[in-house]
């Protein structure tokens, strides 16, 4: 039976604890490569989590636009295009 425990880190926050499992073979690899696995994942959660609010974001930016609720100023893509091409 896997338990989780939770405690603090150096900066106080309370952590808690996410168990994996990965096959024997992989582990083994793991073990090869001197990294601090646990910062890694940690960091890949991170940026799943950016990438996962972001693309929601999106979502309802454009579910607004389609229904109307938000309008983008007149002229505004095109400035934006312009711009973006003089700044080459």
């Amino acid at each position: 039976m896997l338990k989780s425990y939770t405690f603090n880190n150096y900066s106080g926050d309370v952590m808690s604890t996410v168990t994996i499992k990965v096959d024997k073979n992989l582990k083994k690899m793991m073990s090869k490569i001197k990294i601090n696995w646990s910062e890694y994942i940690r960091e890949a959660i991170r940026r799943r989590i950016e990438l996962e609010e972001r693309r929601n974001a999106a979502k309802r930016l454009l579910e607004g636009l389609k229904s109307g609720e938000h309008v983008v100023p007149k002229g505004f893509i095109n400035k934006t295009l312009r711009e973006s091409r003089e700044s080459r």
